[in-house]
């Protein structure tokens, strides 16, 4: 039987730890795809821990795509979590093994340790071990345990003045699996449109769903309506309340084009994203299309890998009445993809108010960060160099770099010195002369060390490549 150290005095709790080595072990190959794992009571003998210990870290093993459960037959370790360049054999690569290159990463937002509630965490998982036990071992209904979504609806109406009945609510496994209900609900024979730039997941999970994506510009007051682009699509795919990486607000008067299309059936349908719409940090909250909309063909999209952490694969869609039905009879069959033990501890997590309270003290914290990163930017030399741009899109930031050299060629030169990077361009789909050298700065798991180091390192850079260029003018 697998047997792992635990590290008592470490403030990581005992499911966490438990979690990482046995992440770590089917990603070196050491538990291969497919092995049979440990019984939760067994195991949990074996290794002098408590049941719920072990039940916890299956439960994150399961929602990250490591394990799998059958029905009354056990736990599996899932086949090729792997890169997909050592799947053909070799020694498999971890994830830490690849990032083990980049001293500093300015493009990934992590959730730092201390900003995940570990403490409430543990303590409503074991709640639910106690309070739900009848409700664990029943069947999940396909749109979602009742509570979370009742928690859900609660939540929605008093933070974003949503009327949402439970009923009407979907919980799904991450955005990629929301975008493919929303195919299977609105039909793969229309064209539908997105934000550009924008996450380029959403026009590529569009695609493998096998419908045509195309791209609408992002405009200072928000998606341009009057975009040829829009005049193709009969589905348009915003994210009115903050699109990323801009992290442009439409405006009142953007709103009211996009309802005004809507409630004259020049759009068939809008997907409303309001991905990370929460922790902005200026501003009064931008009320929803869904609120607005009279002619309920609006569908609502969330989810808390932004709010909580990524590994909380859980999303949600709000589904208009017209659509209930159908939404029945196309998900039903599948079932709900996300673990009832999960779904119960988020809904204590959002009734019990410790999600708004645990988002109120996340928007304290990276406020205080992003201000600390300001002060340390303009006191660098590479403030002379540079300008900062979109200071309130969230848990990022732009650097304007003043270089003549392109993004790739700078994000080649900052990878051989460690340093991780993307920028605006990385966004687009295609890119343009006018939205060149922005470099994209997620700063949530970010030091100010770090990033003082990478400042340095970019001064240094943009020196060297602008005295190449000078040389190369002058030989020529």
């Amino acid at each position: 039987m697998l047997t792992y150290i635990f590290e008592k005095s470490k403030k990581t709790p005992l499911y966490i730890q438990l979690y990482e080595k046995m992440r770590d072990d089917i990603l070196s190959g050491a538990i291969a795809g497919g092995d049979k794992l440990p019984s939760k009571r067994a195991f949990a003998e074996h290794l002098g821990i408590s049941k719920v210990t072990v039940e916890a870290a299956y439960s994150l093993l399961i929602s990250e795509g490591y394990v799998y459960s059958l029905e009354k037959r056990g736990y599996y370790a899932e086949k090729d979590v792997g890169l997909p360049e050592n799947r053909g054999g070799g020694v498999p690569v971890s994830k830490e093994a690849e990032s083990e290159k980049y001293s500093i990463d300015l493009s990934s937002n992590i959730v730092p340790p201390g900003q995940f509630p570990f403490t409430v965490w543990a303590k409503l998982m074991r709640n639910v071990c106690l309070d739900y036990r009848d409700e664990l071992l029943l069947p999940m209904p396909y749109n979602g345990a009742k509570c979370l979504r009742e928690a859900i609806s609660g939540y929605l109406y008093e933070q974003r003045g949503m009327s949402v009945s439970p009923d009407r609510i979907l919980i799904g496994s991450g955005s990629e699996y929301l975008y493919g209900v929303i195919v299977k609900l609105l039909g793969k024979d229309k064209v539908y449109a997105a934000e550009d730039p924008a996450y380029r997941r959403i026009h590529s999970s569009y695609a493998h769903s096998g419908v045509r994506c195309i791209s609408v510009p992002v405009e200072k007051e928000g998606v341009d309506i009057k975009s040829p682009a829009v005049k193709k699509a009969n589905v348009l795919h915003i994210s009115p309340s903050h699109n990323f990486p801009t992290g442009i607000a439409a405006s009142p008067k953007r709103r009211r084009e996009i309802t005004d299309a809507l409630s004259r059936g020049e759009i068939e349908w809008i997907i409303e994203d309001d991905f990370d719409s929460e922790l902005r940090f200026s501003g009064k909250p931008v009320p929803t299309l869904y609120s607005a909309d009279r002619t309920g063909r609006v569908i609502y999209m969330n989810t808390f890998s932004k709010t909580i952490a990524p590994s909380i694969k859980i999303s949600y869609l709000v589904i208009p009445e017209t659509l209930a039905e159908k939404c029945r009879v196309e998900v039903s069959h599948a079932g709900c993809p996300v673990p009832s033990f999960e779904q119960y501890t988020l809904a204590e997590f959002i009734s019990g108010g410790y999600f708004e309270r645990h988002i109120s003290r996340n928007r304290k914290y990276y406020r205080t960060l992003r201000d600390r990163l300001l002060e340390v930017y303009y006191s660098s030399a590479l403030a002379e160099k540079s300008a900062i741009e979109e200071a309130d899109a969230g848990l990022h930031f732009f650097i304007n770099l003043k270089t003549d050299k392109s993004d790739e060629e700078i994000k080649s030169l900052l990878a051989d010195e460690g340093v991780k990077s993307s920028f605006l361009s990385d966004y687009l789909s295609k890119p343009k002369k006018e939205s060149a050298h922005r470099l994209l700065v997620n700063y949530s798991g970010l030091s100010p060390a770090d990033f003082s180091q990478a400042l340095t390192l970019l001064d240094r850079l943009i020196k060297q490549l602008t005295y190449t260029s000078k040389r190369c003018k002058i030989n020529s």
